[in-house]
């Protein structure tokens, strides 16, 4: 996401998808807990961490204008990849 941060829609876009992804991973978390790969406790904190992760993947959501218009320091050379 950070790489397109120039073009908020797409900035938000990969950011959406980047949580989409944890959430998926919430979901198989579950299910080898389930299966019993993981004990409660390995399960819980895997979980709250990817909570963790998904609450800061939508404050910059919320907030994706001020990550987008970050202003270029004078002089800095572009960094950016095709």
């Amino acid at each position: 996401a950070w790489a397109n941060r120039a073009n908020e829609r797409q900035f938000i876009s990969r950011l959406t998808d980047a949580d989409g992804e944890q959430m998926e991973t919430q979901h198989w978390i579950r299910v080898a807990f389930g299966c019993g790969y993981l004990d409660e406790t390995e399960a819980r904190e895997i979980i709250a961490q990817l909570d963790e992760t998904g609450r800061l993947l939508n404050g910059m959501i919320a907030k994706a204008a001020s990550f987008c218009a970050t202003p270029p320091i004078r002089g800095e050379t572009d960094t950016s990849h095709s």
